[in-house]
This record gives structure tokens, sequence and C-alpha cells, in this order.
């Protein structure tokens, strides 16, 4: 499995960035992909998620100002960030889960916990 991330830079507070990852190896009916961020020596934190079947997960802090989406034909995720805010930087991982859990409640939670394989980081950083 390879996940390759792009879009990381440097923005003032209020701008937007795009992320992209490009995922490729993986054959399965049903997985959920996405992003978690992290810095060194902090806990990582789930961001956005988005299932084989287009169910979306954000976590609290940027819901309404951060998109997913899925573009099938390129394996492309990628993720929407505006209203950038200096609390959002942060070096952000592409991450996917083969194996999520079908049959319970499943949130960014499960993600993060579950996540099997992940790319290199792309850095975020927002100035104020």
């Amino acid at each position: 499995v390879q996940l390759q991330a792009s879009g990381g830079g440097l923005v003032h507070a209020g701008g937007s960035l795009t992320l992209s990852c490009v995922g490729s190896g993986f054959n399965r009916p049903y997985y959920v992909i996405g992003w978690f961020r992290q810095a060194p020596g902090k806990e990582r934190e789930g961001v956005s998620a988005i299932s084989s079947n287009d169910n979306t997960y954000y976590s609290d802090s940027v819901k309404g100002r951060f998109t997913i989406s899925r573009d099938n034909a390129k394996n492309t995720v990628n993720l929407q960030m505006h209203n950038l805010k200096p609390e959002d930087t942060d070096i952000y991982y592409c991450a996917i889960d083969l194996n999520p859990d079908r049959f319970r409640p499943y949130g960014l939670g499960e993600f993060v916990y579950g996540v099997d394989w992940w790319g290199r980081g792309t850095q975020v950083t927002v100035s104020s």
C-alpha cells in the first residue's frame, strides 16, 4: 500500500489549502481513508475520513471548515481546508483503515486506532 500526500504549505489565518492523497496497492470492497494530524511527541488526532461508500467523518474542530472528497478515477482523496486557524498547524498524514468494523459504530476515533497504513506527512503551517 502506498499513500502519497501533497498540498501542505504556509498560509495566513483565514486562508485555504487543499491536501491531496493518491492511494495505490489496495483492493478492498470497503475501507476508510482520510487524514490524521500529529506533531512530534504529541498524540495523533483524527481530522477527517471518508469511507468507500462515501460516509464522511469530521472532528468537531474542523467541522464546517474542512471538506473531504474522493475521486475514484484518480484514486485520490482531497481535503479542502478553509478558514484555517493557527491551531490547525501540524503535520498531516494520509492514512487508510483496510478493515473497518461495519457492524459497530465507527468514527474518527475508530479510524485513528484502526489505520493500517499511512504515508509521509505534509506540513501545514497557519500564521496568525
